[in-house]
């Protein structure tokens, strides 16, 4: 099963364009076709973001949503690692802790909130570039 640490603006998109990349992505994981790995962190940053009355998402589905991801989850216990807080958005930094430790890709549609100087080898990944890897499993 593909595993991967998956961004907020992912989930955020996938609910938003369903018919999209993201969207795709948000299905497989509701399917249980890919594994979440996350933190509390993360899933925490997932609830609240979803739930902001601007999206205007049906609760229901978030909380169905978010039910099943944290069922199938590769939960990681990580302490913050002072390296990351260098990040353009420090914010970001328990998406990179738990990749790291995880050895997984992180997805996301931000790029350049990932630079390659200060995350080193971690595989850093649009949703598209996964989609791909996808279908080459």
């Amino acid at each position: 099963m593909k595993r991967a640490v998956f961004d907020t603006n992912i989930v955020v998109s996938g609910f938003l364009s369903p018919y999209g990349p993201p969207g795709r992505i948000v299905d497989w994981l509701r399917q249980g076709d890919l594994v979440a790995v996350l933190d509390d962190r993360i899933f925490r940053e997932y609830a609240e973001v979803l739930t902001r009355p601007i999206f205007g998402l049906p609760a229901n589905d978030i909380t169905t949503t978010l039910a099943g991801i944290a069922e199938r989850a590769e939960w990681v216990d990580i302490p913050p690692q002072d390296a990351y807080q260098l990040l353009p958005d420090p914010d970001d930094a328990p998406f990179v802790e738990c990749a790291s430790i995880a050895r997984v890709p992180l997805v996301t549609g931000n790029l350049r909130h990932f630079p390659r100087r200060l995350i080193g080898r971690l595989v850093v990944l649009t949703p598209v570039e996964f989609i791909k890897q996808m279908h080459n499993i």
